[in-house]
């Protein structure tokens, strides 16, 4: 390896480090919000490791409060656009606690004409309470929600669901917008985290089966 590439890979690995070490949750994501590479501080406000965000979208992650703010963004960025964009979101944080904040989101590349990375970094702005459990009996799910949620709990899209279900997407996505709204779920995986402890899905089954379904 010539001095350049050396020094090169030196730099490359201070750089990690510090990424890691950084206080504030930061994340790099390609332009359609994949993530890409995660600092302990961000996988933290997940309940998740760094390694296991890796291929998550980061507005699925963290949902935005008003959904223009992402359509201008992307617009932005099909236009090569170079400002930096800042999107209000709210997530569920491990304990339960809802959190709200902002994401700032950079592009970055090593030249004008190549397509941007994104440097993504998260501000908490505040918390509030986790919010009780409604009572098992109290508005139950449908078959049809169950078996959506089994499947996502699985790791199908929204296009198996469908196929699976019998539905058009557009019909799985009224079911899970319907359910998100009634457990106030901020995002799919919270919701698949509720069905289990709501007692909608069977825990320790694999797949994932909801309750209703004979084995």
């Amino acid at each position: 390896m010539d001095l350049a590439r050396l020094e090169a890979v030196r730099w490359r690995n201070r750089a990690l480090l510090l990424f890691d070490r950084v206080a504030m949750p930061v994340a790099v994501c390609d332009v359609h919000g994949a993530v890409l590479l995660a600092n302990p501080a961000m996988a933290a406000e997940c309940g998740a490791t760094p390694g296991r965000l890796r291929g998550r979208d980061v507005l699925e992650l963290f949902s935005p409060r008003q959904a223009t703010q992402v359509e201008r963004i992307a617009q932005a960025l099909r236009l090569r656009h170079r400002s930096r964009y800042r999107v209000a979101v709210r997530w569920r944080a491990p304990g339960g606690a809802e959190r709200h904040g902002e994401l700032t989101a950079d592009p970055v590349s090593d030249t004008v004409e190549e397509t941007p990375a994104l440097l993504v970094m998260l501000r908490v702005d505040g918390e509030r309470a986790p919010r009780s459990a409604p009572a098992s009996g109290q508005a139950p799910v449908t078959a049809t929600e169950a078996r959506i949620l089994a499947l996502l709990a699985g790791g199908a899209t929204t296009a198996r669901a469908a196929r699976e279900t019998g539905l058009t997407a557009d019909g799985v996505t009224y079911h899970l917008r319907r359910l998100s709204a009634r457990w106030q779920a901020a995002n799919r995986t919270e919701l698949v985290a509720r069905a289990y402890a709501l007692g909608v899905l069977v825990p320790g089954t694999w797949p994932p089966r909801a309750a209703t379904e004979t084995e």
